[in-house]
């Protein structure tokens, strides 16, 4: 037979976790003790009033709201159509081809093809290609149409 201890919890055995409780700062009891006087507050203001915690005093208040951002003017949530210029589909594009803005983003010239894409007439094009789904300036549709290509919506 082995022997357990047995220990009993009663009113007067229980104890907090070690750690759980600090003790409270005892203040106002002289200036030798460091806390006296002012007792810790500082000299006058919002914060050295009894109850004075509250508002603008609450703490890092200040520093929080200095971090957010002035905004000035308006930003449109609307995201911006990329543009991709006839130089870039005449590298990147074969003779025939129907581009799109999904073909244009697997091919890595676009980032995202849900925001829309337009087609810019910066350089030349030679090639016969079909625009598709993309919107496009007036030069660039007559360079696409000069080539032997054509438009569709």
């Amino acid at each position: 037979m082995t022997d357990y201890k047995v220990m009993v919890i009663n009113l007067h055995t229980i104890k907090p976790a070690h750690g759980s409780r600090k003790r409270s700062k005892r203040v106002g009891r002289g200036n030798a003790s460091q806390k006296g006087t002012t007792a810790g507050r500082g000299m006058k203001g919002q914060k050295a009033r009894s109850g004075g915690k509250k508002g603008l005093a609450v703490k890092g208040f200040k520093k929080s709201f200095q971090k957010v951002p002035k905004v000035r003017g308006f930003r449109s949530q609307k995201p911006k159509k990329q543009t991709v210029t006839l130089s870039i589909l005449e590298r990147i594009a074969k003779n025939g081809d129907v581009v799109t803005p999904r073909y244009l983003n697997k091919k890595g010239v676009i980032d995202n093809s849900q925001s829309g894409v337009k087609v810019v007439a910066t350089g030349e094009l030679k090639k016969k290609i079909t625009l598709s789904g993309c919107v496009a300036s007036k030069k660039a549709v007559e360079a696409i149409e000069k080539a032997g290509g054509k438009l569709e919506f």
